[in-house]
Order: C-alpha cells, then sequence, then structure tokens
C-alpha cells in the first residue's frame, strides 16, 4: 500500500525544512580585507618614513664617489671620504640621492672638498628609493681645504714697508759690516 493514499495509516513525513544559502565570500572577504589593510598600511608606513627626518645635518670631505646602481631600481649613491687625522685612513660616508637637480651638482663635484647637507630617514621600507638612510639635499663646494689636526695653517704673508712718497728722499739702509771673528 502506498503512504499517500487515503486511508493508508503509515505517518507522512514532515516537509523538508528550507536550506539557507551558503554565505558565499566571508573567509574570501575577510583575507581581501586583510591584504588591503596591509598594502594600505605599507604606503602609510613608507609615505611616513620618507616625509619624516629621524635627524638632519652637515657633513664634509673629499667626494671620492658618485655612481647610478641598482638592478631594478636605480638610485644616485656617493661617498665622502672624511679625515679625520693626517696619515691616517679616512672614515668612508656614503649616502644617497633622490633628487635629479642635486644628483647633477654633485656629480659635477667629485673629486673636490664638499660640504654635504643630509637628512636622515629610518626605517625605509625597500632599496628603491636609496640604499642608505642618509638622503642629501644640497651640495657646497668648500673653496679652502679644512686643517687637519697637526697641519699647521700657512703663513700669512709678511707685511710690507710702506711706498715712499713720491718727492720724498729715499729712506737709509743700513749696511753691515761683517766683524771678524778672533
Amino acid at each position: 500500500m502506498n503512504a499517500s493514499m487515503p486511508g493508508s495509516t503509515a505517518p507522512a513525513t514532515p516537509p523538508a525544512p528550507p536550506v539557507a544559502p551558503k554565505s558565499r565570500g566571508g573567509f574570501g572577504r575577510a583575507v581581501l580585507m586583510l591584504l588591503v589593510l596591509l598594502l594600505v598600511g605599507m604606503v602609510a608606513w613608507t609615505w611616513f618614513s620618507l616625509t619624516w627626518s629621524y635627524s638632519e645635518g652637515d657633513r664634509a670631505g673629499v667626494l671620492q664617489k658618485f655612481s647610478r646602481k641598482g638592478w631594478i631600481c636605480k638610485t644616485w649613491e656617493g661617498e665622502v671620504a672624511q679625515y679625520v687625522v693626517a696619515g691616517v685612513a679616512p672614515r668612508i660616508w656614503t649616502f644617497s640621492v633622490r633628487d635629479g637637480g642635486v644628483a647633477a651638482e654633485v656629480g659635477r663635484q667629485v673629486g673636490r672638498n664638499v660640504q654635504l647637507h643630509y637628512t636622515e630617514h629610518i626605517g625605509v621600507p625597500t632599496s628603491c628609493f636609496g640604499d642608505t638612510p642618509y638622503f642629501v639635499e644640497r651640495v657646497t663646494v668648500m673653496t679652502d681645504p679644512p686643517l687637519l689636526p697637526g697641519v699647521a695653517a700657512p703663513a700669512a704673508p709678511a707685511p710690507q714697508p710702506p711706498s715712499p712718497q713720491p718727492g720724498a728722499a729715499p729712506a737709509p739702509t743700513s749696511a753691515t759690516t761683517p766683524t771678524p771673528l778672533p
């Protein structure tokens, strides 16, 4: 006998509950939001580390090397030899230049005694902005080399006697005669 026929005593099966549609992208949406937040955080950190400087100052020495280098991101990098004591090996200070105009000026001064104004940016997340945390913003050529400890300054020229006035008699010169030795 068929249970669905009238007069049958078999219990009727209850209808199945409605199936709720599965939420699509709950986990995928969370991962996407996490990636977007990570990207925004990296961009914000890069902007902050490049605009806020930890320190700034000046360094002087002989500009001995300046070149554009890098595999993918080409950056301007240089070296200044800072002489502390005469006869001792110099301390080498490395720096980066981000501005093309400053890079052109620094490139013209290789081999000269220069003063470089720089800012230090700590925590820059990639080397695409420079290999060092020191970014040079201005270069000044030093006219006189700095005096090193233990090196005497050049002597000032001796004062010259005043020139005689026109029409005046020449000043007498004292002639010394050698005295014989006993």
